[in-house]
């Protein structure tokens, strides 16, 4: 997961079971690296 927070750019390699978690107004992008499944929660309204 790449992730941009106050400015910073950050990579997280997430594994099978991992959670990401962002904060509003966080900015964030899966570049996955072959095939994912993925569960996503959204508040109504996001972008």
């Amino acid at each position: 997961m790449h992730s941009r927070q106050n400015g910073r750019e950050d990579v997280v390699p997430l594994r099978t079971g991992d959670i990401f978690h962002a904060e509003d107004g966080d900015e964030h992008v899966a570049h996955p690296d072959g095939p994912v499944r993925a569960f996503v929660i959204e508040k109504a309204g996001s972008v």
